[in-house]
């Protein structure tokens, strides 16, 4: 049986190899970058993002990001390229090509494509003069550094450094464009980081749904109000919908005498903790937690009913 504490140096080499690497990235990225990311900024097309073997894994997954970050980007193989799939890259469009080398054959005839038909083209190579990055309008260069594998042929130290590229052009595009959590779950609906960002609007209950009463409503009224809609509690609002105030169980306890001939403005709790329906919903489920109740309202900036928000919508989403 192997000694494990083998496994645990190699692993400690590869991670410091490679962080030594992302280091130097770091210490390097200068002009080039910059104009990079401007040049996809004034792009009114797509990006265009182009890699073979290892380089294209890490293609895709760039393109993935930006995607999922308000940059409408793909991925394009260049093999695929060269049998029809050039026509997915027009004119408008920024193509990002990936290489170690800068030499790979079958990137060819898309490097070829962007200089026949005028597209601007980013490339990423260790290579300064290889072919890729003298027809680039704009070439990066990664910096010397030894690959983690111990051969220096596996790409590992190369690819980890470009992936790194793709995360820090993805991250100034969205601070840029001043990109949101809100705005990066529209692109990310699913999963349990999309339940993160679900907004209170999208859970929210509203229409006939809403349990509300008037400020002169009987309370027995109120009460068939609130066993109907199955809430365990009433918003009391004004005919313009306007929140005056809530019912809950606590309420009718404190008020059981007489209770029945009491309206609900004489029942209600004033002051009711409120959200705005473009709050996170995990927002609202942290308050409802801190002040330990099952639902609040949901009112726009006027202080009209919008909706309403269970503690069980929250978990049934994911949250929690």
């Amino acid at each position: 049986m192997a000694d494990k504490n083998t496994f645990l140096d190699t692993a400690r080499r590869v991670i410091r190899i490679e962080a030594e690497a992302l280091t130097l990235l770091a210490d390097g990225i200068g002009d080039p970058f910059a104009e990079a990311v401007q040049l996809i900024l004034d792009a009114p097309g797509r990006i265009i993002i182009c890699g073979m073997g290892k380089s294209g894994h890490v293609a895709r997954k760039i393109a993935a990001t930006f995607a999922s970050t308000g940059t409408p980007a793909h991925f394009v193989h260049p093999a695929e390229a060269s049998h029809g799939d050039l026509g997915m890259m027009a004119k408008g469009d920024v193509a990002l090509v990936l290489s170690n080398s800068g030499e790979t054959p079958e990137l060819a005839d898309v490097i070829a494509h962007t200089r026949r038909f005028g597209i601007p083209m980013i490339g990423v190579a260790s290579k300064e003069k290889s072919t890729l990055l003298t027809q680039s309008d704009v070439a990066i260069v990664l910096p010397p550094a030894e690959e983690a594998c111990g051969t220096g042929v596996v790409p590992t130290t190369s690819t980890t450094m470009t992936l790194a590229l793709g995360d820090a052009m993805a991250v100034a595009l969205m601070e840029h464009r001043a990109f949101t959590p809100a705005n990066f779950r529209d692109f990310h609906p699913g999963g349990k980081l999309g339940a993160r960002l679900s907004k209170i609007s999208d859970l929210m209950h509203s229409g006939s749904a809403l349990p509300l009463a008037s400020p002169e409503t009987p309370m027995s009224d109120v009460l068939l109000e609130i066993s109907q809609k199955g809430f365990g509690v009433v918003g009391v609002a004004a005919p313009d919908g306007t929140l005056h105030g809530i019912i809950t169980d606590g309420d009718l306890r404190r008020n059981m005498d007489g209770l029945l001939d009491l309206s609900a403005s004489q029942v209600q709790t004033t002051g009711p903790t409120t959200m705005r329906a473009g709050a996170l919903a995990e927002e609202a489920l942290g308050v409802m937690n801190e002040r330990k109740i099952t639902c609040l309202f949901v009112t726009d900036d006027a202080g009209k009913v919008e909706g309403l928000l269970h503690i069980h919508d929250c978990l049934r989403a994911g949250l929690g």
